[in-house]
């Protein structure tokens, strides 16, 4: 008997798993640009197990629920093939590694490629996974990050004191930021000293970027109000931006109306004006939605 050759143009490749996690909300994340839009598959998961393993804030819970979600979006109406777990998707298993295993199983992966996380937990996890699921788990480094492990290694080599300082001088040296050559612009590297102002009588502080959550932000802040009650914080009002759009604007508005005063008053408190001159976007670096550079 003769075996039927097999047809290789007509053969569906088995696909990856690409998983993106909460704070990797960006459009050219690494694990992003290994990815092929033809055959991997793109995973996001809200699980249990990251939303709890200490008692985050309400609206830290809600504001990255809604990012993701919106990110989700994004990613399919630019033709990802995404596949996204809800909190309260009975079948969510509770768990990334979980969620991981059920795609492995659905769609007989190959292997799964994940961006390195910020935090040592979860990454001390993900090196298990291979063993536990039987498929290859490639980490890769988040190069949004504007110094590797070995960049910061070799620059740590003997040393006798790592003190920010000095690290924070090679990166501005390293990218030219705010540089004249190889020295800082107006010839000091920090105006600490000056950014110690009393603030002035009637100062009119400008107001923070705000949006209107929309209905998946109001759907998100609802699930979080049903199952985190005993998180700590209030959900309302919400006004954090969900989008990179609305990153930017909030991004710009800052340039705007308070960077230009930021510097005088960075370290002064007024009763009431909780937000000052500062900028208001930290959430939105450390989730992705603006990169370091911009």
């Amino acid at each position: 008997m003769v075996a039927t050759p097999i047809d290789t143009d007509t053969v569906t490749p088995r696909p990856r798993i690409i998983l993106i996690l909460g704070d990797q909300l960006s459009g050219d994340i690494r694990s992003l640009q290994l990815a092929d839009r033809n055959t991997d598959i793109i995973l996001m998961a809200e699980v249990a197990q990251e939303a709890t393993y200490v008692l985050h804030h309400k609206k830290k819970i809600a504001f990255v629920f809604s990012a993701m979600r919106h990110f989700a979006q994004d990613l399919q109406g630019h033709g990802w093939r995404v596949e996204y777990t809800r909190y309260d998707n009975p079948e969510n298993s509770g768990s990334l590694v979980g969620e991981v295993q059920r795609a492995v199983t659905r769609h007989s992966a190959r292997g799964i490629v994940v961006t390195e996380p910020g935090e040592f937990r979860l990454r001390s996890e993900i090196e298990t996974w291979s063993g536990k699921l039987g498929v290859d788990v490639d980490c890769v480094g988040d190069t949004r990050f504007l110094a590797s492990h070995a960049d910061f290694q070799n620059w740590a080599q003997g040393r006798k004191q790592l003190r920010m300082e000095y690290f924070y001088r090679e990166m501005r040296r390293k990218y030219s930021v705010l540089m004249d050559q190889n020295r800082p612009i107006g010839g000091q590297w920090n105006y600490d000293t000056e950014n110690r102002k009393p603030p002035a009588n009637g100062l009119d502080v400008p107001d923070i970027f705000r949006s209107q959550p929309d209905a998946v932000t109001q759907e998100v802040i609802s699930l979080v109000e049903t199952h985190f009650s005993d998180h700590f914080g209030d959900l309302l009002p919400f006004h954090f931006a969900v989008t990179r759009d609305q990153a930017l604007t909030a991004l710009e508005d800052f340039i705007a109306k308070r960077l230009s005063l930021f510097g005088d008053y960075q370290d002064a408190m007024i009763q009431n004006e909780p937000w000052m001159y500062h900028s208001h976007i930290g959430f939105y670096l450390n989730c992705g939605l603006l990169n370091p550079l911009e």
